[in-house]
């Protein structure tokens, strides 16, 4: 095996070394964007020598023009087919066709000639960004599209690197760099929503011995409170396999990462609770600090006269936060109720992958 090279720096070196040297020998005249974004470990920055098992290798993503899309994709693919070494790096530069019986993964083939079947996707980036979020970028950005964008996608179309722009891919991607701030401000209100619905509950779960059902709601608890970490830094979570991973890299991640790993490591309500006391105190802190509204209680209560740790910050938050609200559209849709974005109501791997559901889903903010 050769040494690991992280899959965003393999794609420089096999842009620069093997691909451009190709595009300006037989297409000097054609602009375009080269760079990797979208989909997989490497994008984020997360990739290891496990990831080099599928999807990923020496690969490069080219986006031309419409017009000239049509008009030279096929001549350099070709071109790179024969003209691309076998190996680069010491990695195959080869790839398996997509196996049906298994979501359509490639993987690197050692071959001795070429033709290559390479991994230089030639596109233009409005196929690339309707395919991946359902979106035609000459259209503006509404407040349904931003709730129903998943957040793991704005992550992965955001990261990544650009190493050549010769079309203004950088201009496109910081459309979405981040939520408009009354879109932040409603999924803000959401997120502390949520936290109120539950927060009492896991105390009520575990004063009857239920346990178990404790430790579900605490967990659920814990991943709404990482959730609200990431909108009040202002940074797009990504998905599951990498989320924990991300949350150490936020700067509150040091202080909480330690809480909510006790919150979930703890046999008994009480301990849970004590943890997630301190959580809820400190994220209420991170919130003063924002100086969005005006400050709110820092210190938690009894659930009214039950037994129960609660921050109380749920609705209370949450009218605060809508209240800020100016947008028009934005507004409409936080008085119809705080269901907040598709990453708040679902979990749902299909519905958050593919981007046919998004149309049916802005149905949702009508």
């Amino acid at each position: 095996m050769p040494d690991f090279i992280p899959g965003l720096e393999l794609a420089r070196f096999f842009y620069f070394e093997a691909v451009k040297p190709l595009l300006v020998g037989n297409f000097p005249d054609v602009q375009y964007g080269a760079g990797l974004i979208g989909s997989g470990s490497e994008v984020l920055g997360f990739d290891t020598e496990m990831s080099a098992d599928h999807h990923w290798g020496p690969r490069v993503m080219l986006f031309l023009k419409d017009d000239d899309h049509h008009s030279y994709a096929q001549g350099i693919d070709e071109i790179l087919r024969q003209g691309l070494p076998t190996q680069f790096r010491e990695y195959s530069t080869n790839f398996t066709p997509p196996d049906p019986l298994d979501n359509n993964v490639q993987r690197l083939e050692d071959i001795e000639s070429g033709p290559v079947n390479h991994r230089v996707d030639v596109l233009t980036m409005r196929e690339f960004i309707l395919a991946y979020l359902d979106f035609d970028i000459d259209q503006p950005i509404e407040a349904a599209d931003w709730l129903t964008f998943p957040a793991q996608k704005l992550r992965s179309l955001t990261a990544g690197a650009i190493y050549h722009d010769g079309i203004g891919l950088q201009s496109i991607r910081d459309r979405f760099s981040y939520y408009p701030r009354d879109v932040w401000l409603y999924l803000l209100a959401s997120g502390w929503n949520r936290i109120g619905q539950e927060e009492h509950l896991m105390g009520r779960a575990g004063i009857v011995g239920d346990e178990i059902g404790s430790a579900i709601i605490a967990a659920r608890l814990v991943r709404d409170l990482m959730q609200l970490c990431f909108l009040m830094e202002r940074q797009y979570p990504p998905y599951p396999k990498w989320f924990g991973s991300a949350f150490h890299r936020l700067q509150c991640g040091d202080k909480l990462a330690p809480l909510f790993a006790r919150v979930l490591k703890a046999e008994d309500w009480k301990t849970r609770e004590r943890h997630l006391a301190r959580a809820y105190e400190y994220l209420a802190e991170m919130h003063n600090r924002l100086k969005i509204t005006d400050a709110l209680p820092t210190r938690v209560t009894n659930f009214f006269a039950r037994p129960f740790l609660v921050m109380h910050l749920g609705a209370r938050q949450a009218d605060v936060l809508r209240a800020q609200i100016v947008d028009a559209e934005v507004k409409r849709i936080a008085e119809k109720g705080l269901i907040g974005s598709i990453d708040q109501f679902s979990d749902s791997t299909d519905i958050l992958s593919n981007a046919r559901w998004r149309a049916m889903l802005r149905r949702l903010y009508e």
